[in-house]
C-alpha cells in the first residue's frame, strides 16, 4: 500500500518516487523534491499495487523502467480505507496497526486542528506533504525533536523550531495536531501523512549521540535491522538523510547508500557513512558528520528482517 522506488544506477540521476493506496497507484510524489503530487495516465512513472506485490506497468517507463537500469523498492503493506473522525479533520486512513504504520489523507482548514492517524497507539515519527500545489516542504514529526520543531524530508536542514507547524501540542494515540502552517494546513490544501511507531522485534524509531569514532556508537533495537533511515537533527553540516538496507548489500559492513533528499544514484563502497548490521541493532564504523559526529544527535527509523528470536548475527 506504500511503495517507494529508487533507481541505483543509470545514465542519470533519478528521483525518489512514493507511491500509496490512498492517493491511487499513478500519482507519485518525490522526496527529493517540494513538488506537488505527479498524476498522468498513461504515465511515465504508472505503477499499480497488486495482492502479492507492486508492479511496474509500463515497459520503459522514465525513472522506474530504463532498460539496463538498477532499482530499489521498499514496500508496506496497510490496510482498508475508512473514514476517520477523532480529529476535527475528517481524514481517510488506512492502518496497519500490527505494523505500527498508516496512511493518512485530509483537507487542510488554515487554522489549529487534529487529524486522525488510526493507530491506536503513539505515532512516534510522520511525514506530511502538501499534495495539491509545488513549493512545500516534507514536513516531518520526530518524538526526540518534539511537537514545537519539524526536519525535512527533502533538505539537509538541521531540525527548524515552528511554533505553528504542529501547534506546539504532541499527538495523542488517536490524533496528531496542525497548526496554521501551509505545508501541513493549507486552507484547502489536499496532505498525505506517513504515521510510524515502534513495534517490539519489528519495528525502531529513535534516536542516538555520535561519539566521532570509527569504533562508533551502538544503536540497539532488538532485532536485525534490514532497513535503516537515520538524519542528523542538531546541525545543518550533518547533510543528508540516509537510508541503508540489507538487499542491497548483504553482507557488512553497510557502505551502500542512497539519499531521500537527494537524485543522487546509489553510492557504493563509501568510507562516510558506513555501519555494521548486529542481531540486535547497528554499529556505526565511521566518524563523519552525517552518521557519527561526536556529540551529534541523529533520529533513526529501521526495520527488521526477521523476528528478533530468529535472528543471526552477520
Amino acid at each position: 500500500d506504500f511503495s517507494w522506488y529508487k533507481c541505483r544506477a543509470g545514465g542519470a540521476n533519478r528521483w525518489h518516487y512514493l507511491f500509496d493506496s490512498n492517493r491511487g497507484a499513478n500519482k507519485a510524489l518525490y522526496s527529493n523534491l517540494a513538488g506537488a503530487e505527479d498524476s498522468e495516465t498513461p504515465t511515465y512513472n504508472t505503477q499499480s499495487f497488486q495482492s502479492n506485490g507492486t508492479r511496474i506497468v509500463r515497459d520503459n517507463g522514465d525513472h522506474l523502467n530504463f532498460d539496463g537500469d538498477t532499482y530499489v523498492s521498499w514496500n508496506w503493506k496497510g490496510g482498508t480505507n475508512v473514514s476517520n473522525t477523532d480529529g476535527s479533520i475528517t481524514s481517510t486512513v488506512q492502518a496497519n496497526t500490527d505494523a505500527g504504520f498508516s496512511i493518512v489523507t485530509y483537507t487542510g482548514t488554515g487554522s489549529n486542528a487534529t487529524v486522525g492517524h488510526g493507530l491506536g497507539a503513539l505515532p512516534q515519527m510522520y511525514i506530511v506533504k502538501r499534495r495539491d500545489a509545488s513549493g512545500y516542504a516534507w514536513a516531518t514529526y520526530n518524538d526526540t525533536i518534539g511537537a514545537t520543531k519539524q526536519i525535512r524530508l527533502n533538505a539537509t536542514n538541521a531540525e527548524i523550531t515552528t511554533a505553528n507547524i504542529w501547534n506546539n501540542t504532541e499527538p495523542t494515540s488517536t490524533v496528531f495536531s496542525v497548526g496554521a502552517n501551509t505545508d501541513c494546513n493549507a486552507d484547502g490544501g489536499t496532505y498525505v501523512a506517513y504515521c510510524f511507531h515502534s513495534v517490539e522485534g519489528y519495528s525502531k524509531i529513535g534516536s542516538y549521540i555520535g561519539n566521532g569514532n570509527a569504533d562508533g556508537s551502538f544503536v540497539y533495537t532488538g532485532f536485525r535491522p534490514a532497513w535503516i533511515m537515520w538524519k542528523r537533527t542538531d546541525s545543518a553540516t550533518g547533510g543528508s538523510w540516509v537510508i541503508q538496507d540489507t538487499t542491497r548489500r548483504q553482507f557488512n559492513p553497510m557502505n551502500v547508500s542512497l539519499y531521500p533528499n537527494l537524485s543522487n544514484v546509489e553510492a557504493t563502497g563509501e568510507t562516510l557513512r558506513v555501519q555494521d548490521t548486529l542481531s540486535n541493532g547497528f554499529k556505526l564504523r565511521a566518524s563523519a558528520a552525517e552518521c557519527n559526529a561526536s556529540g551529534g544527535t541523529y533520529i533513526y527509523m529501521a526495520f527488521a528482517e526477521q523476528p528478533f528470536k530468529y535472528a543471526n548475527a552477520r
